[in-house]
């Protein structure tokens, strides 16, 4: 299987400088990976260094926590698309779904969603490591709810990484009405196909280049 259109080409390490963003977007359109995730900060860059390429900018908010005012999510997607974002992976208010406060929840996804609509597609990190089984269908529901395009499974900076069970749940839960990204942990093929025989759509990873056959 050739998994290259399915993964996210993804840096997002707080020491990555500017030479590090080159060579990934470099790699990603040499293997031709779906996308580039990188944070905010380097949107522009990354617009810059994939123009006239199929590889999509991809950038992350309210990343790694979570735990940001709504407004904040909202105006930092905001920046982004107007940046040149093609897909915003954003992170939701864990503490609220633990919580059970829905609404809060579904309002955060929704400011993202409302700023990205017709513009760019947005990922939903669920943060599964940290979620019970009831915890994880509520949030792909919420995130449905909102009208999100994806639901993702991990930050990879908490305290664990995608899981194929969760990846399962995930798909059984949004069916065809939204997309399901793996990332976290992953960083060979053979992890990579289980989770797209799970039911994946994209796979996150920043050992792409090891990955790929």
């Amino acid at each position: 299987m050739n998994i290259a259109s399915y993964i996210d080409h993804t840096l997002l390490k707080p020491d990555a400088q500017r030479k590090d963003i080159i060579r990934v977007c470099a790699e990603a359109k040499q293997y031709g990976f779906a996308s580039v995730c990188v944070n905010s900060y380097y949107t522009s860059l990354v617009k810059e260094q994939l123009k006239n390429s199929e590889v999509k900018v991809c950038v992350v908010v309210g990343f790694p926590l979570g735990a940001t005012f709504t407004e904040i999510k909202a105006a930092e997607a905001k920046m982004a698309i107007e940046k040149g974002a093609d897909e915003i992976d954003m992170v939701i208010n864990i503490g609220a779904l633990k919580d059970g406060d829905n609404q809060r929840v579904k309002k955060d996804i929704q400011a993202v969603v409302d700023v990205a609509k017709n513009r760019a597609k947005v990922k939903v990190i669920i943060e599964t490591c940290l979620l019970t089984e009831e915890e994880k269908e509520r949030a792909c529901r919420i995130a449905l709810s909102a009208g999100a395009d994806f639901v993702k499974t991990s930050t990879g900076f908490s305290t664990g990484g995608a899981m194929r069970e969760d990846v399962l749940l995930m798909k059984r839960v949004v069916g065809e009405k939204a997309q399901v990204k793996a990332s976290g942990g992953i960083r060979d093929y053979e992890t990579a196909v289980k989770m797209i025989e799970a039911g994946a759509d994209r796979i996150g990873a920043s050992q792409s280049i090891y990955m790929i056959k």
